[in-house]
């Protein structure tokens, strides 16, 4: 109730403020009245510099310039939506220097728009509600302003509306939850309005200043934001970011709180507060200038530091040169360059780059799942033919390998082959002709002789024309050839008919000319169909050749990926059998040498018990006990020789040499030859197993003659061990 009749005499003070000076004063003693009962109300919530009131300027009138301010602002409060639409700019200068402590609780919402959210009625309701983060708010709840009044004691007032703002907005917003910065932000608006007001306005920045978008688990919108600060450090300030860069300090080691926090953890509260005013009017591109603007104003210093000292001059003295007030600071930060264009351009840069490193990430670990796989599908084959991969059975394999290479390179020369014999085929059928052409040339052939037959009869009717005509010319000239001394009259007659024949003879020449120029012109047409038809098939021909080609080139490029195919499996086979072949020798390596060991100590031991035999003649009182104790060691070492014989497998596996062994691993990191040719160049495997690897001789040959306690027992114990020592290829054996 005392919040909302603040607002109405702040309505009804902003409506009347042009009457007189003595009324805007009288009213004011009245709103900071209120104020001061409101914050005693809440639990004493003070803010020790830029809070509701000052204690020490409570008493005191305020100056023409502070009655100025208050008229100004309940002016723009009562009239908010015609000054945010058409004096927006003006409304931002104003709130750049500083919005009156009394007016901050009720432009803060104005700003941000959370004046009538209809979530402020469920608050109630949320907090009956069990969150999940509640103990991580108790736990942080008292790091929050801890030098603050109104949150250092312990569940305190201002410490309990925080939890529950806090608690609420992670009911809200379960994918956020609660993350630590976020404490400052909501105690700062604790401390202008109640927790209704605040969450509101809190629920409002998180949505629309990319707030919630820092406080994500992913911080995705953090990284972007120090992305960009690092290059407006590159690029306005190039020797102190080549000496972050020399030093290794990086933008995130001091500048994450300042976007986080918007300098609330930084700065002095009451230089923040201000900072915080024109966050709620622009954003986060004050942050981004006050930061760059602090960074300008302490080059000089920070370029003489190391990495501990830059840390300590962040955390220590620059909050002290901001005792002076915050208009020293906003000032160069609106001197910073800043362009909105280009930081669009580096979000798009940022978010390429992020979707690359998703991939890059996603690729790395699924390579990593899968070779995790390899390894305990490895390890399970290891466990599984561990006692069957003998040196034998991994011969038989590259054997079998052999012989496999053979059949494919076999089977290859036989696909060759019939392939060939296949384009032999197809060349000889497309040489053939088809049953639609020969009928097709058949038919043609019928016509040009039909046509044929016709031209020669017609020139046999016109040769007997011409000869009917030879004849009755012959026969005309033979009666006309007495009427030459006829009358003229009959003479012309004559005349006539003999014209009459020549035009006739000329007329049956020409119609024979005629016909043979016809007759021509049909060889012609025929020869012209002929070649049309043997075009045809040409062109037929080449194309059932081209594709003929390309079904050949598709088959090749098809018979290449299978043969890549079959030479990746078979190097795959080569690497797993030379592993394995690696492995048998490593573990036989390990035996031999466990092996000479134990000779070694049963050499060392056989010393010994001459040793002890000699002294046991001088002393016939300790010798009996001395070479019993020899015998149990020597029995002991006999047994651990016969574990490693067992587990090597002497009848079946053959013993190699260190040298061997060294040989073997040089050859296969230089060359990478096969296990054949390991085999050929160290042909004394068998040999060298014969020479080292011999069967351990017992025979009874322990004997000693001082007691006969111990004759008795050499009886019970059976025969004694003589064992063989190879040493130089040669047997040398030790009585015990």
């Amino acid at each position: 109730m005392l919040v909302v009749d603040f607002m109405t005499k702040i309505s009804v003070y902003s409506q009347r403020s042009v009457n007189s000076t003595s009324d805007l004063l009288r009213r004011h003693r009245l709103l900071e009245t209120d104020s001061k009962s409101l914050r005693s109300m809440n639990g004493s919530r003070r803010n020790s510099g830029s809070s509701l009131v000052s204690s020490s300027s409570a008493s005191s009138n305020l100056s023409h310039l502070e009655e100025d301010s208050w008229i100004l602002w309940g002016r723009i409060v009562n009239e908010w939506e015609e000054v945010r639409k058409k004096k927006e700019k003006q409304l931002k200068d104003l709130v750049r220097k500083g919005i009156p402590h009394h007016f901050r609780a009720i432009v803060w919402q104005l700003l941000c728009n959370a004046q009538n959210m209809p979530i402020k009625d469920q608050y109630s309701e949320l907090l009956k509600m069990t969150s999940p983060c509640e103990k991580l708010i108790r736990r942080d709840i008292a790091r929050t302003y801890p030098e603050h009044e109104f949150f250092k004691e312990k569940d305190s007032l201002g410490q309990e509306v925080l939890f529950n703002v806090m608690k609420a907005y992670s009911l809200v917003d379960r994918e956020v939850g609660y993350c630590q910065g976020s404490a400052f932000i909501v105690g700062l608006l604790l401390m202008q309005m109640p927790e209704e007001e605040a969450f509101c306005v809190f629920v409002k920045l998180m949505q629309d200043y990319r707030l919630r978008e820092l406080f994500k688990p992913s911080m995705a919108e953090l990284g972007l934001c120090m992305y960009q600060f690092e290059y407006m450090i590159q690029e306005q300030l190039p020797e102190l970011h080549m000496h972050f860069q020399a030093q290794s300090f990086h933008t995130s080691m001091y500048a994450s709180s300042w976007f986080l926090t918007i300098f609330l953890t930084s700065f002095p509260l009451p230089v923040a507060t201000r900072i915080f005013d024109i966050f709620m009017c622009e954003g986060l591109e004050i942050v981004f200038r006050v930061g760059l603007a602090i960074l300008q104003m302490n080059q000089a210093e920070l370029i003489q530091l190391d990495m501990e000292g830059m840390l300590q001059h962040f955390q220590k003295v620059i909050p002290h040169q901001l005792d002076s007030g915050p208009d020293k600071v906003i000032q160069a930060a609106y001197q910073v360059k800043y362009n909105a264009k280009k930081m669009k351009k580096l979000e798009k840069e940022y978010t390429t780059i992020k979707t690359k490193e998703m991939e890059e990430q996603v690729e790395i670990k699924r390579l990593r799942t899968e070779n995790r796989l390899l390894k305990q599908r490895i390890d399970t084959l290891e466990k599984k033919g561990a006692p069957r991969y003998s040196e034998e059975s991994v011969l038989q394999l590259e054997r079998e390998l052999v012989q496999a290479r053979l059949k494919e390179a076999e089977s290859q020369c036989a696909l060759k082959e019939m392939q060939d014999k296949i384009l032999d085929i197809e060349k000889r059928n497309t040489a053939l002709p088809d049953d639609t052409n020969v009928a097709r040339l058949q038919e043609e052939l019928i016509g040009v002789k039909l046509r044929e037959v016709e031209a020669v009869t017609g020139l046999k009717e016109l040769r007997q024309q011409v000869r009917d005509l030879e004849e009755h010319w012959q026969r005309h000239l033979a009666r006309t050839a007495g009427r030459w001394k006829d009358s003229p009259k009959k003479n012309t007659l004559s005349e006539l008919q003999d014209e009459l024949m020549s035009v006739r003879l000329r007329e049956a020449e020409a119609q024979a000319e005629l016909r043979e120029t016809r007759q021509r012109m049909l060889e012609l047409e025929t020869q012209n169909q002929i070649h049309s038809n043997q075009l045809r098939r040409a062109e037929q021909e080449s194309r059932c050749l081209q594709e003929r080609m390309q079904t050949l080139t598709v088959q090749n490029k098809d018979l290449n990926v299978q043969l890549q195919g079959i030479k990746r499996r078979q190097a795959e086979i080569e690497c797993k059998n030379k592993e394995e072949v690696m492995a048998v020798r490593l573990r036989e390596a390990d035996n031999i040498a466990a092996m000479a060991e134990l000779q070694q100590q049963i050499s060392e031991l056989e010393i010994q018990k001459e040793e002890g035999k000699v002294q046991g003649q001088l002393n016939h009182t300790d010798s009996s006990q001395y070479i019993r104790d020899l015998k149990d060691q020597i029995t002991e070492l006999k047994h651990e020789i016969f574990c490693l014989k067992g587990q090597r497998g002497l009848g079946s596996q053959p013993t190699f040499d260190g040298i061997h062994i060294i040989n073997h691993y040089v050859e296969d990191d230089e060359s990478c030859q096969s296990s054949d040719e390991d085999e050929v160049k160290h042909p004394t495997l068998q040999d060298t197993q014969k020479r080292r690897g011999g069967p351990i001789r017992l025979h009874p040959n322990l004997r000693d003659m001082d007691s006969e306690e111990e004759e008795e027992e050499e009886e019970e114990d059976g025969e004694a061990l003589r064992l063989s020592v190879p040493q130089s290829g040669s047997h040398k054996s030790t009585t015990v």
